[in-house]
């Protein structure tokens, strides 16, 4: 490929072609006589034959043809430069002699051809014409020539010579290699070890070009180290020896010591690292006698020098890196994660080899902190690579790296890993003080990239590695606040760190002690102010990248007050919310239910703080500081006692019924509850709801006690605890029938189950049976297809969990429930005519019922009957309809919305029947009937024009004209309603208006346009008065465009046939 030089002189000086100095060397490579197309199937005898043949051709044409004479001049004055001898009775040093010459030449001629080559300007009218190639440019076939070379230098002149353990032996390579092994005299002159010098020399020499260069260090950078490691590392004799027998001098030692680290530095460092190991402990060789063929190991003195070496390798810049490539893509995981990549990533034992490897402090190191300060940063940086593949392999080697670090070196660990990884959210802590510089409103505390590659990092080491070592713990824990507001955060929008945060927050409250896990969820909520959590003067805000960052607050003013006090309101609102949902997730391991029955302890100070501040001093006794101080402590306790109510709805609100996981932690929420209803007596504060409340509990005791849990020993002894409150309440308690429960619950709990009686029994049923019920309205709740109504009916449902007492024995506070209501049914296979007339009779007489629930529940299970179409109920629907309209009139909104939707239900069922009488109720007067019930009919029209869908078209006209009429009313509620429904109406019937649509238009088109003036003229609220503005201009815009419809200037073009 290349073309032969020029001659730039005479005789030696004279440069010879390329060509010719690989046709010399194919030449040497030349399989001879032996008939075989391969040297490598070749025995003893054909071997030696082959390479004397060779040696004797080339000494031919050295002598006979003059085309040859440059060359031999040139290999004759290198030979003469050479310090070792080329001639030998052993003829593979004489072959391995001639090869080097000839390597030698190659390279000097590749060098001569570089500098004497001008490749001139190129030319700028063609620039796509490619550069001249440079003369010392190797085509790929004489590249493959050089390979074959540089691998028959190496098999005869480096491999042959090495000791045994050092580096891997020739008859483990190729049947080739074993040939080679017998075929070498190592009697014969020159001696080994100074074969093996020159050898490495000589091709040290001629990796100096660098094309040459890598084609030795890519395939025998192993060998070469392995020779120069025993050349210069090897321990000698010194005593048996004088100076003329050394085979080597010191000088040369030195040299072979030098020349190592100097290729160690020159090559590709993952390379070095790989090579290094198995020198270090690769493949167990055989030893010299091959008759016993025992396997032997690489010497002790290589075994230190490849460690201080590897030692060497790490603790350069980027050594890390360096190690892990090294050690992974010497498993097959490639430059690039390769093919194997998958499977080199999945392997944790060579990822726990790396960390080993990395966590141990070499002898070189001046200190353990001294090497931890400098490796721990690279391995962070492993955690950051882009591609997938190697960062999959780098991000599981830095995490199980950290945790090894952290379990045997903590405190280094915490200083140089932990503390780098969370100074981002260290930054912005209450407790950090923020520098001047910073305090800029509106500068950036901590970027996006800062934030966002913080929680990645903290999620790799934390969920990732799992493992709940105390210092990762410890040093977790001051950040939970504002890991728990950035979680908060991102909920309000879309994030990609919003999973890595939450999933960070359940690992930790899953592996925290109890009490600090409890610890940590007060400072959530905001019920410790101890707890680190974000610096008052920092706010969350989005990032542009899609990602957030952490600023310093602007400056309030006062017209923002108002705002600033609405959005702290909101926030803490959503914290806690947020902390229902994440505390959701927490249900299984436990903790979801220990925080409830805290918040449960805590409405119990409440109760007995109350009463403490109804007991305060006069204000006259106080001076104007002390009396600024107890307000400051007044404020600060209201607003705990609410945080804590809300805190308890949420969790009521969120929670599922398997909150409680064990027994312990239902008798904890029994003993909350005695101890609440205790303080309510001790302060005289006794309410239905306590009452019921404790009814409950005791209840709940009731049915574990009665068989409905499999209870132990154990159990027993957590129950015990409940006995003092028991007592309390059987002494105190006003109700003598709770007093006897109590009192049989003491003696049950204390003959462990012994001895019970049958109010007991009782009282289990009764709760048992109220466990029915709630599961008989939550799922009508799920079928329900009126939106307020499932609404208001899952607030029923809270309330009944709490204010529901066991039916048998406690008929005091017990509301009598409909056995309808009781049973169980599937409403979607239930038939009809299955509901008998005592269940309806029962029904009916519960709807009248003073207590709520039970009333709501009735009139939920009639209309659930007159959507199935029972035929008992449908066929007193007169009855029905007088009991749904009498129950619009009640003011509590569980009740009359179950009317409006029993009411609605009717009325598709017999809509002529019934709607000319709500039309009338409708269109009454105030004295007839209340505006509130007025609203409540047009809610029950409303839900009729819906459920009729185009069927309400046969009730156009009654529909239209009593809409029309309530537009008019003078009681702006009525003419809202009105509009309302007229909106609806005209939605259903869409084309069908007919002739009204006129009088439709002009009427509520007119009322809206008067309306919208007067709000502009009059309005003081800014903001209404721009949104009518609004509305005025579309207005203006509708009729502009419906009176001057725009022009269009259409050019049609017609193509004829």
């Amino acid at each position: 490929m290349a073309a032969p030089g020029q001659a730039v002189g005479n005789g030696a000086q004279e440069t010879c072609g390329l060509d010719r100095i690989l046709e010399a060397l194919k030449l040497l490579l030349s399989p001879g006589g032996s008939g075989s197309s391969s040297l490598q199937v070749t025995k003893h005898d054909v071997l030696l034959a082959t390479l004397k043949s060779n040696l004797s051709a080339l000494e031919d044409k050295f002598l006979k043809d003059p085309q040859w004479k440059n060359l031999k001049l040139l290999r004759d004055k290198i030979a003469d430069n050479a310090e070792w001898p080329q001639n030998s009775v052993d003829v593979t040093w004489s072959f391995t002699s001639q090869t080097l010459l000839l390597l030698l030449c190659l390279k000097e001629t590749m060098i001569r051809l570089a500098a004497n080559f001008n490749p001139g300007k190129p030319n700028p009218r063609t620039p796509e014409v490619a550069p001249a190639l440079s003369p010392d440019a190797l085509s790929i076939s004489q590249q493959k020539t050089v390979q074959f070379v540089l691998q028959f230098v190496v098999t005869l002149g480096i491999c042959p010579y090495l000791m045994p353990g050092v580096g891997v032996p020739l008859r483990y390579r190729t049947e080739f290699g074993a040939v080679v092994q017998d075929v070498v005299c190592l009697d014969a002159a020159p001696d080994a070890t100074r074969r093996l010098y020159t050898s490495c020399k000589a091709l040290l020499n001629v990796a100096q070009h660098p094309s040459l260069g890598s084609l030795i260090f890519c395939h025998h950078f192993g060998d070469i180290a392995a020779g120069l490691c025993q050349l210069g590392f090897c321990p000698t004799k010194r005593k048996l020896l004088t100076p003329a027998e050394e085979v080597l001098t010191e000088e040369e030692r030195t040299l072979s010591r030098g020349a190592l680290r100097d290729m160690l530095d020159q090559v590709y460092q993952p390379l070095a690292v790989r090579e290094l190991l198995i020198l270090q402990g690769g493949p167990p060789q055989s030893c010299t006698d091959v008759k016993t063929q025992m396997r032997c190991r690489a010497p002790a003195w290589l075994r230190r020098l490849c460690g201080q070496l590897l030692s060497e390798r790490l603790m350069r810049p980027n050594g890390v890196q360096a190690v892990v490539r090294g050690i992974l893509e010497g498993a097959g995981a490639g430059a690039a994660g390769g093919s194997d990549a998958e499977v080199t990533a999945a392997d944790w034992k060579k990822c726990d080899l790396i960390a080993k490897i990395l966590a141990s402090c070499p002898q070189q190191s001046l200190s353990p902190e001294n090497y931890y300060r400098d490796i721990c940063p690279q391995v962070l940086n492993l955690f950051h690579f882009q591609d997938k593949l190697t960062a999959r392999q780098f991000q599981r080697v830095a995490t199980t790296t950290f945790i090894t670090l952290s379990r045997e070196r903590p405190q280094l660990a915490a200083k140089y890993l932990l503390q780098p990884v969370l100074a981002p959210l260290h930054r912005c802590l209450n407790t950090a003080e923020l520098p001047e510089s910073d305090m800029v409103p509106g500068a950036i505390l901590v970027t996006e990239e800062e934030l966002s590659r913080c929680i990645e990092d903290v999620f790799k080491v934390y969920v990732v590695g799992n493992e709940p070592l105390t210092v990762l713990m410890d040093s977790l824990l001051p950040v939970l606040g504002v890991l728990f507001l950035l979680y908060c955060f991102t909920k309000q929008s879309v994030s990609h760190i919003r999973s890595l945060c939450q999933e960070i927050l359940l690992w930790i409250l899953g592996k925290l002690e109890r009490k600090k896990a409890i610890a940590s969820l007060k400072g959530f909520a905001g019920l410790d102010k101890a707890v680190p959590s974000l610096h008052s003067l920092c706010q969350f805000r989005a990032a542009t990248q899609g990602g957030i960052m952490i600023t310093i607050k602007e400056a309030i003013s006062d017209e923002d007050e108002d705002e600033a006090l609405y959005k702290k309101v909101s926030s803490e609102q959503g914290r806690v919310e947020h902390l229902g949902d994440l505390l959701s997730h927490c249900q299984e391991c436990g903790l979801a239910g220990d925080f409830f029955i805290f918040c449960l302890k805590e409405l119990t100070h409440v109760a007995s703080e109350n009463e403490t501040e109804l007991k305060t001093e006069p204000f006259s006794s106080k001076s104007l500081l002390e009396l600024e101080q107890h307000q400051t402590l007044l404020a600060e306790g209201q607003e705990r006692k609410l945080l804590v109510l809300q805190l308890v709805a949420i969790l009521c609100e969120r929670m599922s019924e398997q909150i409680f996981t064990n027994i312990t932690q239902v008798v904890d929420f029994v003993a909350a509850t005695l101890q609440r209803a205790c303080a309510s007596l001790a302060h005289q504060a006794e309410s239905t709801v306590e009452s019921q409340t404790l009814s409950m509990s005791m209840g709940l005791v009731a049915v574990m006690l009665g068989g409905a849990v499999q209870l132990k020993s154990s159990d027993f002894a957590v129950l015990k605890q409940l006995l003092p409150l028991l007592e309390n309440v059987s002494n105190t308690y006003p109700d003598p029938v709770i007093q006897e429960l109590a009192v049989d619950l003491r003696i049950t709990i204390s003959t462990h189950g012994a001895f019970a009686t049958e109010a007991i029994s009782m009282a289990a049923r009764s709760t048992l049976n109220r466990k029915d019920l709630e599961g008989k309205i939550e799922e009508q709740q799920q079928t329900s297809r009126e939106r307020p109504t499932d609404v208001a009916y899952s607030h029923l449902e809270q309330q009944q969990s709490h204010e529901i007492a066991p039916q048998t024995g406690l008929q005091s506070n017990a509301p009598i429930i409909p056995q309808g209501v009781n049973e169980p049914s599937s409403t979607t296979s239930q038939k009809s005519g299955s509901v008998t007339t005592e269940q309806l009779q029962e029904v009916l007489l519960s709807a009248y019922d003073p207590q709520i629930p039970t009333r709501a529940a009735a009139l939920r299970t009639l209309s659930r009957w007159i959507e199935q179409r029972e035929a008992k109920a449908l066929e007193m629907q007169e009855k029905l309809l007088k009991i749904f309209l009498e129950n619009l009139e009640h003011e509590d909104t569980f009740v009359y919305l179950s009317a409006i939707q029993g009411v609605a239900l009717l009325s598709d069922v017999y809509p002529e029947k019934i709607l000319p009488d709500l039309l009338a109720q409708y269109d009454s007067s105030k004295d007839k009937h209340t505006p509130e019930t007025r609203m409540k009919v047009g809610e029950v029209l409303m839900r009729i024009v819906r459920a009729l869908g185009d069927m309400v078209s046969k009730y156009r006209e009654p529909l239209i004209h009593t809409f029309l009429r309530g537009v008019r009313d003078p009681d702006g509620a009525h003419r809202a309603s009105s509009l309302a429904n007229l909106g609806e109406l005209c939605r259903r019937l869409d084309f069908l208006l007919g002739s009204v649509v006129h009088e439709v238009l002009s009427t509520v088109l007119k009322d809206l346009y008067h309306l919208l003036k007067h709000v502009v003229r009059l309005e003081p609220d800014d903001v209404a008065k721009l949104h009518a503005q609004l509305a005025l201009e579309e207005l203006d815009d509708i009729m502009k465009n419906f009176l001057f419809p725009p022009q269009k200037l259409e050019k049609k073009i017609m193509v004829l046939p």
